[in-house]
């Protein structure tokens, strides 16, 4: 996997967690240790994950670069998630590129979601217009 913004790339591993929910495509948490963390500024942003509990979200930042709430962690999640303390997520709509496996990934729909869609994954996805309330 790999994660490119502001041309340079902020985080490259064979190590991530993949994870599935419901009526998405995966969204990867990457180990700090595979990322520039100077890039990464924390946000004000919060939210909170039923599954997972509650998300802190970053800026990314390269030169003059921005993008706002582009990447999220769970500093303290739900047992069931513990793997992912502290990894982080990054909305590939907001990045340059992301890849799996050197394929270019597409985003999911919508500005909440941050599934990183490959040829191998079949939707239909939430994100979509009228998909709120599956």
């Amino acid at each position: 996997m790999r994660v490119v913004f502001g041309g340079i790339v902020i985080a490259e591993t064979r190590r991530a967690a993949r994870v599935l929910e419901t009526s998405h495509p995966p969204v990867f948490y990457i180990s700090p240790e595979d990322i520039r963390l100077e890039h990464l500024i924390a946000s004000a942003r919060t939210s909170f994950c039923e599954w997972k509990g509650n998300a802190s979200y970053c800026d990314l930042r390269v030169g003059d670069k921005v993008a706002r709430d582009a990447a999220w962690t769970y500093r303290t999640p739900a047992e069931a998630f513990a793997t992912i303390r502290d990894w982080v997520a990054f909305y590939p709509g907001r990045m340059d590129e992301c890849t799996v496996d050197g394929e270019t990934v597409r985003a999911q729909a919508g500005g909440f979601y941050g599934g990183w869609i490959t040829s191998e994954i079949e939707g239909p996805f939430k994100g979509e217009p009228g998909s709120g309330h599956w």
